[in-house]
C-alpha cells in the first residue's frame, strides 16, 4: 500500500537522508531519481551540452598540442602527427570532468527541484540567484579547474608509468574541485555564502571522497553523460544530511 504523501512543513519521507547516513546510500538515492521524468527531460538537455563541450575542448586541444610539436623536425614529422593526437585525447581525457560539469549549473534547479519533491517535499522556495551570479560562478570553477588540471598535465603524464599513484593525484585533484564545486551548487540554494562555506569546511573531507566518486563516474565513457545530473543529486542528498548534523548550524 503506498504512504501518503507528506503534507507542506511536514518532515522529510522515510527516502530522506537521516543524520549519519553513508554516503554511497546518498548516492544511491541520486541514481534511483533516473526513473523520473522531470530527469528525463534533463538527460537530453546534458547530451547536447556535454557534446558541444567535448567538441570545443577536442578543438582548443588540438591546436594546443600540434602548437607544442611544430618545432619538432621534418623527419619525425609523422611522430608529431601521432604525438598531436594522443597528447589531444589525453589531455581531453583530463580535462572532460571538471569541464563538462561547468554545464550543470544551467540544469540544477530543474534536478533539485525533482529530487526535492520526492524526497523533501514542503521545502519552501530556494534563495534567488541571478542568472550572472551562477554564471560567474560557474566560470570561476571552471578556470581554476581547468587551469590546474593543465599545470598537472606533466605530472600526470610521469605519473602514467605509476597508474597506481596517478589514479590517487588525479582523483585526489578532481575530489576536491568537484566536491566543492557540487556542494556549493546546491548548499547556496539554501543557504548565505558565510553558512555553506562553513559547513562545507567542516565537511571538507568527505565532500573530497565525494568529489572522487564524481570524478570517477565522469571519466566512464557514457555514464559521463549522465554523470552531472547524478552528481548535483548526490550533492543535494549530502546537503541535506549535513544540515541535520548538529555540529553545524547555519
Amino acid at each position: 500500500m503506498r504512504p501518503p504523501a507528506c503534507k507542506a512543513g511536514a518532515a522529510p519521507d522515510n527516502g530522506a537522508p537521516q543524520r549519519g547516513e553513508p554516503m554511497f546510500q546518498a548516492l544511491a538515492r541520486a541514481l534511483g531519481q533516473f526513473d523520473d521524468p522531470r530527469i528525463h527531460r534533463v538527460v537530453w538537455k546534458s547530451f547536447a551540452g556535454a557534446l558541444l563541450v567535448f567538441l570545443v575542448l577536442a578543438v582548443l586541444l588540438w591546436f594546443l598540442a600540434g602548437w607544442m610539436v611544430a618545432g619538432l623536425a621534418h623527419w619525425v614529422d609523422w611522430v608529431a602527427h601521432a604525438g598531436t593526437v594522443i597528447l589531444t585525447v589525453a589531455l581531453a581525457w583530463f580535462l572532460f570532468p571538471v569541464a563538462v560539469t561547468a554545464i550543470v549549473g544551467f540544469f540544477l534547479e530543474d534536478v533539485a527541484e525533482a529530487v526535492e519533491a520526492r524526497h523533501y517535499p514542503g521545502r519552501p522556495a530556494p534563495r534567488q540567484q541571478s542568472f550572472a551570479a551562477m554564471l560567474l560562478a560557474g566560470l570561476r570553477f571552471a578556470a581554476v579547474a581547468v587551469l590546474l588540471n593543465l599545470a598537472l598535465v606533466p605530472i600526470y603524464l610521469i605519473l602514467l608509468l605509476l597508474p597506481p599513484l596517478y589514479l590517487v593525484v588525479f582523483y585526489l585533484v578532481n575530489g576536491y574541485l568537484l566536491g566543492r564545486e557540487y556542494f556549493e551548487l546546491v548548499a547556496y540554494r539554501r543557504l548565505e555564502e558565510r553558512g555553506a562555506d562553513a559547513m562545507r569546511s567542516a565537511h571538507r573531507g568527505r565532500l573530497t571522497l565525494a568529489g572522487a566518486v564524481i570524478a570517477f563516474m565522469l571519466t566512464i565513457p557514457v555514464v559521463n553523460l549522465l554523470a552531472p545530473i547524478a552528481a548535483a543529486a548526490f550533492a543535494l542528498h549530502l546537503f541535506e544530511a549535513m544540515r541535520r548534523e548538529p555540529t553545524v548550524r547555519p
